[in-house]
């Protein structure tokens, strides 16, 4: 039997590649919710077997809200993977979150408004509890990976998702702010929720590449601005990464793996045959 990849690493904007791996391989995959942003990479790092994906496409062709979250999931899923850590760049909403800074999130906001949120449709209603956004042990072992790198990270606050592609204005930065986020990004919603409705694990490497808008002694935000903090950060998401794969230990004693045993609402029975087929992946085992 092939081995599964103990871990994903969906890449955001500025890691677009995982060097270091061996014994590559490239996966061009479908699914039933159309192909993912890119062919899934595996190798080895450190004897540990994982998967890349990047989540804008080869060349950051995809926009936030044009990214396929659902085919990227079900693809990772289809792999055997368990357990995902994003890389994302974010704004800070507060002060002590300094561009430079990463960090470990602990809360999710969604503020999207034009996405798929669930895998779901067809005559089966999943109600998938969400009261943490991110696997806390997951998020742990991210952390002190993060750590030994020497780099300032914070462990903890929320995120909260906007649709984009554009930055916010001011007025919506000084309300995020009073909502009491503390960082501002725009792909981990729907991510998170999906890889939950997956039964994955799911944690984010968080990167601040600025003070969004709201800051009165600091320049708006640009593209320009973001690629160069994110240039900056690439090498330290990339040790992260190895030192992650150094230490992981694969075992859940999180409740991500069960996440659905109790939210299939739907009278068994009356799920259709070709959502059945369709969603197999996700929930056959409880359809036994």
């Amino acid at each position: 039997m092939e081995e599964k990849p103990l871990l994903a690493i969906i890449g955001g904007s500025g890691l677009y590649q995982m060097p270091g791996l061996e014994d590559v391989q490239s996966f061009d995959l479908s699914t039933p919710f159309g192909k993912p942003s890119a062919p899934i990479v595996t190798g080895y790092l450190h004897g540990k077997k994982l998967a890349f994906l990047a989540r804008h496409g080869e060349g950051h062709r995809f926009s936030p809200s044009e990214v396929n979250y659902r085919a990227n999931i079900y693809a990772l899923k289809i792999l055997g993977v368990e357990q995902i850590v994003s890389i994302s760049a974010v704004g800070s909403l507060r002060e002590d979150y300094a561009p430079g800074d990463l960090v470990i999130p602990d809360g999710l906001f969604d503020f999207t408004r034009e996405r798929k949120r669930t895998f779901f449709e067809g005559n089966c209603v999943v109600h998938i509890s969400v009261p943490d956004s991110f696997c806390e042990r997951l998020s742990e072992q991210v952390f002190q990976a993060v750590l030994q790198t020497g780099a300032t990270v914070h462990r903890g606050g929320s995120m909260i998702t906007i649709e984009g592609p554009r930055f916010s204005t001011k007025s919506e930065s000084n309300i995020f702010r009073s909502w009491g986020m503390s960082v501002i990004g725009m792909t981990t919603s729907p991510e998170a929720f999906l890889a939950r409705e997956a039964e994955m694990c799911y944690a984010v490497m968080a990167h601040v590449t600025d003070y969004d808008v709201w800051h009165v002694s600091e320049s708006p935000v640009t593209v320009e601005q973001v690629i160069q903090v994110l240039n900056r950060n690439t090498s330290i998401a990339q040790d992260a990464i190895r030192n992650l794969a150094q230490t992981f230990t694969s075992e859940r004693t999180c409740s991500c793996g069960q996440a659905l045993a109790n939210a299939i609402i739907t009278q068994r029975d009356l799920i259709p045959p070709e959502t059945r087929q369709r969603l197999n992946i996700l929930i056959g085992k409880y359809l036994t």
